[in-house]
């Protein structure tokens, strides 16, 4: 599950909400869903935060990495 990009992760964990909130899921099942969804939560949360560190890097005019950082 790990391979799977941000927009997949995202697409499977709205299948597994969509499922869940029907209510047809037998209780078993439920919480092997509801396991799978805590999975693609972490790891769309992981490539966020990836996402984020990438974007904080700024390249100036000069070439030099700046940190970006809205928490001032």
């Amino acid at each position: 599950m790990d391979n799977l990009s941000f927009e997949e992760s995202l697409e499977k964990l709205e299948e597994i909400v969509n499922k869940l909130e029907n209510g047809d899921v037998p209780l078993d099942d439920a919480v092997d869903e509801f396991k799978k969804a805590m999975d693609l939560v972490n790891i769309c949360n992981t490539k966020l935060n990836n996402a984020e560190e990438a974007i904080a890097k700024i390249v100036q005019d000069n070439g030099e990495l700046v940190d970006f950082n809205q928490n001032k």
